[in-house]
């Protein structure tokens, strides 16, 4: 099998530099099953990873937490099933999915539905993951609620739209710049452009005065303040990440208004754990409510690509990159 290998923090992520390792196929233990990799998202939190920003990051080790692939070694019930998973600790405190092959415990691996290709399915677990978790910490959204969600074009702000219109929500979707919801067409999101309207004014208006029952802040304190007035009564916030870590906090509007905030860190959610929210979601991508994100030939790598790939994802592109092990020139 080949793999990718980081053998020390690099110094930013221009210096991240990857190299390409030839070592003996693994075998599986007892519970465990082998998968060949024939796709694997690269997620910012494997660039954040390998420039030393989690520190339970391990090395040297295999970057990637998301993958698709086939059983090829383990229980005869799953051998040569196509399968696909994520997980927090995949990539950062065990070897990870930028290779051609993954060993992970049985119940790690979910099969995966016909409808979705391989490449999409290699991207799905950190976004729809995230998104999952925090509505699942919070109390799913309910036929009715309003369901604010910041940044709804960022990856995880996609995802979340998408599962609060499933479960029967009214979704507006708050953006920095006049644009429209870059995920499934026909998701019924009212989007914001926060640079020309006040988002809390306008759910506000839009909802009779009423505001957000939930309030999915992608970005944290850029928007923590908007979210924070956009909440209704009995409402709550999910917070994923920040770019400043001190926001101002009223307390006096937090207990009069009987909120709620809700902290999510996908990294604390091993394979395992992943892979049930994922298969809790399966019903949806299975019909076509939840679809995956579009992969472009563009933004496909081989495996001796990846410093390119890894680069693409420091930019700020907001394709979704993949690596695809196939594909790597010999």
């Amino acid at each position: 099998m080949q793999r990718l290998r980081l053998n020390e923090k690099a110094a930013d992520p221009a210096a991240i530099r990857p190299t390409l390792e030839d070592v003996p196929d693994p075998r599986p233990e007892a519970g465990q099953v082998v998968v060949a990799i024939e796709a694997a998202g690269v997620n910012p939190s494997d660039v954040a990873a390998a420039i030393g920003r989690m520190p339970q990051a391990v090395w040297p080790r295999t970057p990637g937490r998301d993958w698709a692939g086939v059983v090829v070694a383990g229980p005869s019930a799953l051998v040569g099933k196509p399968v696909f998973g994520s997980g927090g600790d995949v990539g950062i405190t065990r070897d990870g999915s930028h290779a051609t092959h993954l060993v992970l415990p049985e119940n790690a691996v979910v099969l995966r539905p016909d409808r979705i290709s391989t490449p999409a399915a290699g991207t799905i677990g950190v976004p729809f993951v995230t998104a999952w978790e925090g509505f699942s910490r919070s109390g799913m959204p309910r036929p009715g609620d309003i369901v604010l969600v910041l940044a709804a074009n960022g990856k995880v702000g996609q995802a979340a739209v998408q599962i609060a219109a499933m479960c029967g929500a009214r979704v507006f979707g708050a953006v920095r710049r006049a644009e429209d919801f870059a995920g499934p067409a026909g998701t019924g999101v009212t989007m914001i452009d926060a640079s020309s309207r006040d988002v809390a004014e306008a759910v506000r208006k839009a909802t009779g005065g009423h505001g957000a029952d939930i309030a999915f802040n992608t970005v944290g304190s850029p928007y923590f303040a908007a979210a924070n007035l956009a909440m209704a009564h009995d409402a709550r916030q999910i917070l994923i990440a920040t770019q400043e870590r001190p926001v101002p906090f009223d307390i006096f509007a937090f207990y009069r208004g009987r909120h709620a905030y809700f902290g999510v860190d996908t990294l604390g959610l091993d394979a395992v754990a992943s892979a049930d929210a994922l298969r809790a979601m399966l019903p949806g991508f299975a019909s076509g409510v939840l679809r995956p994100f579009p992969v472009v030939p563009d933004a496909c790598y081989g495996l001796d690509r990846a410093e390119d790939a890894y680069r693409r994802v420091m930019g700020g592109t907001r394709d979704r990159v993949v690596l695809l092990p196939a594909a790597s020139r010999a």
